[in-house]
């Protein structure tokens, strides 16, 4: 896990150019989405985390996030995750 306001911005574009990182996540609301999920680019920098993969959020005792990911969300929810 990456914290987003302990990373500088250059080093964060590489390592998602890279594929190190995949999903960002709230660390407040225990949330993780992709990347591209407009819920997520709301989120204040501090509360932002990036994860290379969801096992990795999921380790982190995360989950998925309904706007993005609604059939991973719809799965944790029934408790089949």
């Amino acid at each position: 896990m990456i914290h987003h306001d302990k990373i500088p911005d250059s080093d964060l574009r590489n390592k998602i150019k890279n594929a190190e990182i995949c999903f960002g996540g709230n660390r407040k609301l225990k949330i993780y989405g992709t990347l591209k999920c407009a819920s997520g680019k709301r989120m204040k920098r501090e509360n932002r985390v990036f994860f290379l993969s969801e096992n990795e959020a999921k380790q982190n005792g995360f989950r998925p996030c309904g706007h993005c990911m609604k059939t991973e969300y719809q799965n944790w929810k029934n408790g089949l995750i």
